[in-house]
């Protein structure tokens, strides 16, 4: 394996760099203190983002993207996420890999708009009382009069108010399994103010402020058979398809985050005197900071490596599982060490620090917690032996 960047990999993360940096730093603190995105602003930097070729990059080069291998996009992806979410995600828009999946007459309704920039999406599976265990969704679709009528409460919906359409995953039927019991899911499009959908405002979240989540309700919502996305009953099969890189999405943005903590943290180590001298020669510091950079280091062989086989076609669940654990846990031991090297200061506005800390927490809980991860993980090695 060639662990050197290509020239087109390089020239895709300077760019992506100088964008986030130029572009979405100078907005993070107004966003952070409001807990608000404004929508001028998204709509100036989308469009800023469009003319950067940075928009929709994701998409395969067919349909209207930049055609990225999962090496490349993941670099893409790391350059974006050192940035606040609400203003890489909303402004730098990535439309959901699972449009691919439409028919003919579903991409041009749904997936070219979003890569144009005219519409986006959101994903609506989470529920009240089914978060990791998505097969206990209560969430109904019944099949009546040749049409699907849906009702039930979707949660923690990202971006669903700033959402065109949402791609909604429901228990369609049950299945008879050696375990018992099994609900089946359908996966739909359904657009925004269409009868029988209601969204509304989510709760507050701690982290990646500006970066909205929704509860969805659907009440009697009467849904056409040209709605659903894949087929009957195999929604699940939709999602395991097209979604199964979005862990590796999550890893390398928190890669991105961390390298942003370490490289503060460095910088003050550097400065800062105390005692006579730079806090950096203190053995208490230098060694914090060794330690991060081989975490982070380690975490970053194991993203990539899952992106290089994912390339390959032979990615598994557990090179996922364990990317998207190690990053999101050492995004959260870099932030903090480094909050810790700075003293109080690390705990300021003033400083990116206490944001990066607040966000990382989120990202060992949505797609996919660390417990889940580690199950993924230790079943992957336990199950040939029978275990």
């Amino acid at each position: 394996m060639d662990f050197g960047l290509s020239e087109e990999q390089r020239l895709i993360v300077e760019t992506t760099r100088a964008f986030v940096e130029n572009e979405l730093y100078p907005h993070e603190a107004e966003v952070e203190r409001t807990g608000v995105l404004r929508k001028e602003l998204a709509d100036e930097l989308k469009q800023k983002a469009m003319e950067a070729g940075l928009y929709a990059a994701n998409m395969p080069a067919e349909v209207g993207g930049a055609g990225l291998d999962t090496v490349t996009w993941l670099l893409y992806e790391k350059e974006l996420g050192r940035a606040n979410y609400a203003l890489h995600w909303t402004c730098v828009g990535r439309p959901s890999n699972i449009l691919l999946a439409g028919t003919d007459a579903q991409k041009e309704k749904y997936l070219y708009p979003c890569i144009r920039g005219e519409k986006s999406d959101c994903l609506a599976m989470t529920e009240p009382g089914a978060g990791s265990d998505l097969r206990g969704m209560k969430a109904t679709a019944v099949e009546k009069g040749g049409d699907w009528v849906v009702n039930g409460t979707k949660h923690f919906i990202s971006h669903a108010l700033e959402a065109d359409f949402v791609i909604l995953f429901v228990a369609s039927g049950e299945e008879e399994t050696p375990r018992g019991k099994k609900k089946k899911i359908t996966a739909f499009f359904v657009d925004k103010g269409h009868p029988g959908m209601t969204i509304r405002e989510g709760y507050r979240n701690v982290s990646h402020r500006g970066y909205t989540n929704a509860i969805v309700e659907f009440d009697d919502c009467r849904l056409p058979q040209e709605a659903i996305l894949g087929e009957v009953h195999k929604g699940f099969e939709v999602a395991n398809t097209w979604l199964g890189a979005t862990r590796l999405q999550v890893a390398a943005t928190c890669l991105g985050r961390a390298e942003r903590a370490l490289g503060h943290a460095i910088e003050y180590a550097a400065q800062r005197q105390q005692f006579g001298q730079q806090i950096g020669k203190f053995q208490g510091v230098s060694f914090k900071l060794a330690d991060m950079a081989t975490e982070l280091k380690a975490a970053d062989l194991l993203t990539f490596e899952a992106g290089w086989k994912f390339d390959q076609g032979t990615v598994t669940d557990q090179d996922m599982a364990m990317a998207k654990l190690k990053a999101t846990e050492t995004l959260a031991f870099v932030a903090d060490e480094a909050i810790q090297i700075h003293g109080g200061m690390g705990l300021m506005d003033d400083l990116p620090l206490e944001r990066i800390w607040r966000d990382a927490r989120v990202e060992r809980i949505w797609e996919g917690t660390s417990e889940i991860q580690r199950h993924i993980i230790s079943r992957a090695l336990l199950r040939p032996h029978g275990a």
